[in-house]
C-alpha cells in the first residue's frame, strides 16, 4: 500500500489499463494512471519508485505477455524484445479486441509479479518445481487468445546470466530447451520426431542452411549435438566468422580440435583390423552399418603422426559416409561407423538433411557426470557404488564414462598436432547479438579458433 504504483499506457483509459489498475487496488495499492504515448497500443507498464521495479504486459487481439520485474528502464526493453520475438513467429492478428477474459488475465499477473517484487516475495515465475524454466533466466508469462491459455515460459535471449556451464548431461540439455523454446527461444528445437531411434537415435531441427540431422547411440546425446551445430549455423549466417559452440568450453575446445584435425592432410601409419575389431563398441556400429548396407563398407584408419589420436574414415564406393577423430582405434572406427549409419538411417526415412552432425567423445565428460545411481563410472565411482564386474564397454553408459577418461588427453594431443588456439568469441553484428546473448546467458561456450599447422 506503501508503494503507490503508477500505471502508465498510451491509452490510460483502455482495458489493459484499467485492468491493471483494478487488479493493484484489489492488492492493498493505490495506483496512479498516466498517459504515455510512447508506449506501442495494448503495452502497459506497472511501476513503483521505491524499490525500482516494474512490470510490462502487452495485450492484443490473439494473445499477450507479462515480463519479468526488472528496474523500470530494463523492462521497458525487455517488453519490446519479447514482443519483436513474438510477433516473428505470430499469425496475423484476427480483428476486433482482445476476449473480456485475456486483459482481467494478463493484468492479474502484471499486479501480482509486480507486488510480490516489491514485498520481497518469490516471482510467480521462479524455476522452482518448473524443469522448463531456468535459474537465472527470466520467464515471460505468454498468453493465447483462442484456445484460451498462459503458461511461463523461458527467455533464453534476456538480461542476466547463469551460474557457469551445465554440470552434466541433464542440465545442458535443460538449456537447450530453453534455447529452443517454442514462443521465446532462438533455436529450433532439436527433436526426434517420427525419426527412427533403432538401431542408432535421430534429432533433426531446422537451420538458415537447411535441415540438420544428428545422431548418436542415445537421443539424448543426439540433442546436444544437434543443439550445437545449429548454434553454429545460425551463427555462421549471422556473423563473418566460424564460431565453435560447446555445453560448456572443454566440450567446445573438443569439438574445434577434431574439427581441425579432420581437415588436415592424411599421414601416420595405417593400422590394421586387429587394432579395434575386438572392441565391442566399433564391433557393433560396424556390423550395424554392413547390415545397413548389406556388404561391408570400406575403411582408412590411421594414426596421426606420433600422437595418441586416430583418424578413421568410412566409405562405400568411394563415397566418405563417416568420419572420426578419436583417443583409440576402436573409439574411432565405432564413432565413424556410428556417423555412417545414423547419415544412412536419415535417407532411409526419407529426410534430406542439408547437415548432418554426430555425437563424439567431445560430449562424453558431460554425458558421464551425475549417472542415476547404479551406473558404471569407473573413473568417479559414487560413493558406496562397487563396480558389479560384468559390465564392459559394451555398454553404452560404460563406453561413455571410458571416452570421458581418455578425453583430456585427446585434447592434448590435438592441441600438438594442430597447432589451434581457440578464443573466446564475440559478435561481430547487431544480428547475432540475441543468440550471442542466449548462449551466454545459458551457460554454453562459443569459441573462435585461429592458427593451426597446415
Amino acid at each position: 500500500a506503501a508503494a503507490r504504483p503508477v500505471v502508465s499506457a498510451a491509452d490510460p483509459d483502455g482495458p489493459g489499463a484499467r485492468a491493471v489498475a483494478r487488479a493493484l487496488a484489489r492488492g492493498g495499492a493505490e495506483p496512479t494512471v498516466l498517459a504515455e504515448a510512447g508506449l506501442p497500443v495494448g503495452r502497459v507498464v506497472a511501476a513503483v519508485s521505491d524499490p525500482p521495479v516494474a512490470v510490462a504486459m502487452q495485450c492484443d487481439a490473439d494473445g499477450g505477455f507479462v515480463t519479468a520485474p526488472a528496474d523500470p528502464a530494463r523492462v521497458r526493453a525487455d517488453a519490446a524484445a519479447v514482443s519483436a520475438r513474438l510477433r516473428a513467429d505470430a499469425t496475423p492478428a484476427g480483428a476486433g479486441p482482445p476476449p473480456a477474459t485475456l486483459p482481467a488475465l494478463l493484468a492479474a499477473a502484471t499486479a501480482q509479479r509486480l507486488l510480490c517484487a516489491v514485498a520481497g516475495l518469490p516471482d510467480p515465475g521462479d524455476p522452482d518445481g518448473d524443469p522448463r524454466l531456468l535459474v537465472g533466466r527470466p520467464a515471460v508469462l505468454v498468453a493465447e487468445a483462442r484456445p484460451p491459455r498462459a503458461d511461463y515460459h523461458p527467455w533464453a535471449a534476456g538480461p542476466g546470466r547463469t551460474a557457469g556451464p551445465p554440470d552434466g548431461l541433464a542440465e545442458a540439455l535443460r538449456r537447450v530447451t530453453a534455447l529452443g523454446d517454442p514462443r521465446l527461444g532462438v533455436l529450433d528445437a532439436p527433436s526426434p520426431g517420427g525419426l527412427p531411434q533403432l538401431p542408432a537415435a535421430l534429432v533433426s531441427c531446422r537451420t538458415p542452411a537447411g535441415t540438420l540431422v544428428a545422431g548418436a547411440a542415445r537421443t539424448d546425446l543426439a540433442r546436444l549435438a544437434a543443439a550445437c551445430r545449429a548454434a553454429e549455423l545460425r551463427l555462421a549466417a549471422l556473423d563473418p566468422t566460424a564460431p565453435v559452440v560447446g555445453a560448456d568450453p572443454d566440450h567446445a575446445l573438443g569439438r574445434a580440435l577434431r574439427r581441425a584435425a579432420q581437415a588436415r592432410p592424411s599421414e601416420g601409419r595405417p593400422l590394421a583390423w586387429a587394432a579395434w575389431r575386438e572392441h565391442p563398441q566399433a564391433a557393433h556400429w560396424w556390423a550395424a552399418l554392413a547390415r545397413r548396407l548389406g556388404h561391408a563398407p570400406e575403411l582408412e584408419l590411421g594414426q596421426l603422426a606420433d600422437e595418441q589420436a586416430f583418424l578413421a574414415v568410412v566409405a562405400t564406393a568411394g563415397t566418405v559416409l563417416g568420419r572420426a577423430v578419436e583417443a583409440t582405434p576402436a573409439d574411432a572406427v565405432a564413432v565413424a561407423a556410428l556417423s555412417a549409419l545414423t547419415r544412412l538411417m536419415a535417407a532411409g526415412h526419407g529426410l534430406s538433411a542439408a547437415h548432418h552432425t554426430i555425437f563424439t567423445g567431445a560430449a562424453a565428460p558431460l554425458a558421464a557426470r551425475r549417472q542415476p545411481p547404479g551406473r558404471p563410472d569407473p573413473g568417479r565411482p559414487e560413493p558406496g557404488w562397487t563396480d558389479p564386474g560384468w559390465t564392459d564397454e559394451g555398454w553404452t553408459d560404460r563406453w561413455i564414462a571410458e571416452l570421458a577418461g581418455r578425453e583430456p588427453a585427446l585434447r592434448d594431443s590435438l592441441g600438438h598436432l594442430t597447432g589451434l588456439r581457440a578464443d573466446p568469441w564475440q559478435p561481430a553484428t547487431a544480428a547475432a547479438r540475441p543468440l550471442a546473448n542466449a548462449l551466454d546467458g545459458c551457460g554454453f561456450t562459443v569459441l573462435v579458433t585461429t592458427g593451426g599447422h597446415p
